[in-house]
């Protein structure tokens, strides 16, 4: 049997390290509190993320000037949602919840992504769609209620959790828009774009942070966050993404959103101390299974970008911000 190109070997290994380098984003909102704002965070993620991404599209945004200002709006809107709301409020998320959650919860992110695509982009609402929804949904409560169904009622909702749901919806809504609003652009390019509309919208929200009284200076520490978050969960886990994803196919590369929820739970764990529940467990069953589910659907797939020789998806990386 002939062995496997070398550049195959590396995107294999790629689909076990890119989960991981996402799940950073878990363990910065957990190291962040006392150390740095969530505003300030996420834009320094960002700034971070859009200067080495620009580093390699500079060319490509300048020859698509136009398109640049054209769409500049459409570019601050999907800023706002993934930049700023599943940016800053998943760092708000981990005051009060731990990183085991928000990588539980945050995985759903495609299951919503199927249900927006049949309200928003009219795709059939098939049974086996059906059911991995309402399994991913009920694995989502479980972990929030923490396996306390009998006792609904006297459940103590912690803020994060919520957070956190709102952050998943948002990214279900910027991924959906993105396939409603096709561009010239390649993958990063659209991403660098995306940004710096999200700088432009985290801007007022870091001003207005710094100006506080009373609010933590800012250190190496966290400034050291800031790169951390931008190196590992922006630009490197976006082109470890890509380079799959070119190599073995949008499906082989889908195949990283099982390992999500399991990466952060470990990493949690390993390096946070966080225990790990029966819930969590539980909650796992369920929505990975659903997830699978929904894959297997066809629903809410990314679209090829023409413009793009590899054929990547509109969205970028098929991961949370």
């Amino acid at each position: 049997m002939q062995a496997a190109p070398p550049h195959h070997r590396l995107a294999y290994a790629l689909i076990f390290i890119t989960p991981a380098l996402w799940c950073v984003n878990y363990l910065v909102a957990r190291w962040a509190p006392g150390v740095v704002e969530p505003n300030t965070l996420a834009f320094g993620r960002w700034f971070v993320a859009a200067l080495l991404l620009g580093a390699f599209t500079a060319p490509e945004l300048l020859r698509q000037r136009g398109v640049l200002r054209a769409q500049w709006r459409r570019f601050i809107i999907l800023g706002a949602l993934g930049m700023w709301i599943c940016g800053a409020w998943v760092y708000i998320a981990a005051r009060t919840t731990t990183a085991t959650n928000i990588a539980l919860i945050y995985s759903v992110w495609r299951v919503l992504i199927a249900l927006a695509s049949v309200l928003w982009l009219r795709e059939p609402f098939t049974p086996l769609l059906a059911l991995g929804v309402a399994l991913a949904l009920a694995g989502v409560v479980h972990v929030i209620i923490k396996g306390q169904w009998a006792a609904l009622g006297g459940v103590q909702w912690v803020p994060g959790d919520l957070w956190i749901v709102a952050t998943t919806c948002a990214w279900s809504g910027f991924a959906v828009l993105q396939r409603r609003w096709p561009m010239p652009l390649s993958a990063a390019a659209h991403l660098c774009a995306v940004s710096v509309g999200g700088l432009v919208v985290l801007a007022p929200f870091t001003l207005w942070e710094l100006a506080q009284a009373g609010q933590p200076a800012l250190g190496a520490q966290a400034y050291g966050l800031m790169l951390l978050a931008g190196i590992c969960p922006g630009a490197a886990a976006f082109w470890c993404y890509s380079y799959v994803q070119r190599q073995l196919g949008v499906a082989r590369a889908s195949s990283q959103l099982y390992l999500g929820p399991l990466y952060g739970a470990a990493m949690a764990w390993l390096f946070l101390g966080e225990p790990v529940g029966w819930h969590h467990a539980m909650g796992a069953a369920l929505i990975l299974p659903g997830i699978w589910l929904v894959s297997r659907s066809g629903a809410g797939k990314p679209l090829a970008n023409a413009a793009d020789p590899a054929a990547r998806p509109r969205s970028g990386p098929s991961g949370p911000a």
